[in-house]
């Protein structure tokens, strides 16, 4: 039996206001997925037409895809307002316009890279170490800012949609931790819970886990 394989999948809706040009759909798939299997898929951000039966549109380079052998996909995340893609290696972060198609920079982070998340006003990313003690923050630029000591086992991150708070998920943790970004700190944590807490997800009222 062929190995599972989850690839990482994001939508960005592509479109004008009111009045203007309708909103095109677009799903950007980054490979290869969490294993660096390239025949299910290949390398680079694959692009699908999601109202036309999600047809294949094209194929996007990257600097990471252009590797001899590339890197398996660990997470990805993007800004509308500013149109850019980022992607986690196990090693680096990296940042893609989508407007010119082009890998702006990528950067190896301390401790690797895991599953990350960005604020909504595309400012600020955290990015979990590869499964260590430590989340990076890091700005649009790729400056690293701060990093938050969890000793965890970093691995999911999601940002509340009010972009004040943002949830660490561990390996290595019953608690889901919750960090204040204006402060990139650590505050009260949720849970205990009766495991690691991987996968999850926050409510848009940041009221559920």
């Amino acid at each position: 039996m062929r190995p599972r394989l989850l690839l990482v999948l994001l939508l960005l809706l592509v479109g004008s206001p009111a009045g203007a040009a309708p909103v095109k759909r677009l799903l950007y798939v980054v490979a290869p997925g969490i294993r660096d299997y390239l025949e299910f898929g290949g390398a680079g951000i694959l692009v699908f037409d999601i109202d036309n039966g999600h047809a294949f549109v094209e194929r996007i380079a990257t600097t990471a895809s252009e590797d001899a052998k590339p890197a398996n996909i660990k997470g990805v995340c993007v800004s509308p307002d500013t149109g850019r893609l980022y992607f986690t290696t196990p090693k680096k972060l990296y940042a893609l316009d989508l407007r010119t198609k082009k890998t702006l920079w990528d950067k190896a982070l301390p401790e690797g890279c895991d599953r990350l998340a960005i604020t909504p006003d595309g400012k600020a990313l955290y990015v979990p170490s590869f499964e260590k003690d430590t989340w990076n923050v890091v700005d649009a630029d790729g400056t690293l800012v701060r990093t938050i000591t969890t000793k965890s086992g970093a691995h999911n991150t999601v940002c509340g949609l009010d972009g004040k708070r943002v949830y660490f998920g561990g390996l290595k943790s019953n608690l889901l931790l919750v960090a204040d970004t204006s402060l990139n700190k650590l505050v009260v944590p949720c849970g205990p819970f009766s495991g690691a807490v991987r996968p999850f997800t926050v409510n848009g009222a940041q009221t559920l886990c």
